[in-house]
C-alpha cells in the first residue's frame, strides 16, 4: 500500500464557470487555469501520481502543452487512473478537503463525492469530501481563490482478494 498527497490552488475570476470535483457549482466567478482549473481533480491527480511514484500533474500534463488547454480535468484523473492500473495499482480510498470562503459547498459535497467515486470506479463509501472556509484569512479567506488537498491510498492489485 502507498499513500499520496495532492494540493492545488487557483484564483477566482469573473467570466469562468466554477467546476469542483467534476461538478459545476453555481457561483458568480470560476477558477482560472490552463485547463478547466478544477482544483479538486488537480489535487486528486497529484495525490494518485504521488502515491504511485509517477511524478506530479505538471510532469504528466504540462500547462505548456496546448493539448491540455481548456481540457476537462476529469481527463487527467481518468488518464492517471489508467497509468496506475497498468502499473499494478488500484485506488483504495481518497479524502478531500476543499478550502473556499465562498460559495458555501455543503449543498454540493455529496454530488462531488458521487462524481469522484464514479471517476475512480470505487464505492462512494471510499470517498470523503470536506469543505472548510478560510475564516477570512489570506487569499482563500478573502474569496480570491479556492484550494484543495487530497490524500489517496492505493494498493497493489495482487493484494486484492
Amino acid at each position: 500500500m502507498r499513500v499520496g498527497l495532492g494540493s492545488d490552488t487557483h484564483r477566482l475570476a469573473e467570466g469562468r464557470p466554477l467546476i469542483l470535483g467534476g461538478v459545476r457549482v453555481e457561483h458568480s466567478r470560476g477558477l482560472v487555469g490552463h485547463s478547466d482549473a478544477d482544483v479538486v481533480l488537480h489535487s486528486l491527480t497529484d495525490a494518485l501520481l504521488g502515491a504511485a511514484g509517477l511524478g506530479d500533474i505538471g510532469d504528466a500534463y504540462p500547462d505548456t502543452d496546448p493539448a491540455y488547454r481548456d481540457r476537462a480535468s476529469s481527463f487527467f484523473v481518468e488518464d492517471t487512473l489508467g497509468r496506475l492500473n497498468r502499473a499494478g495499482w488500484s485506488v483504495v480510498n481518497v479524502d478531500v478537503t476543499i478550502h473556499a470562503q465562498e460559495p458555501k459547498l455543503g449543498p454540493v459535497k455529496d454530488r462531488i463525492r458521487q462524481r469522484l467515486a464514479e471517476l475512480l470506479a470505487i464505492d462512494v463509501g471510499a470517498v470523503n469530501v470536506k469543505a472548510k472556509t478560510g475564516e477570512k484569512v489570506g487569499h482563500i479567506g478573502r474569496g480570491e481563490a479556492i484550494g484543495c488537498q487530497v490524500i489517496a491510498l492505493i494498493e497493489g492489485v495482487e493484494n486484492r482478494e
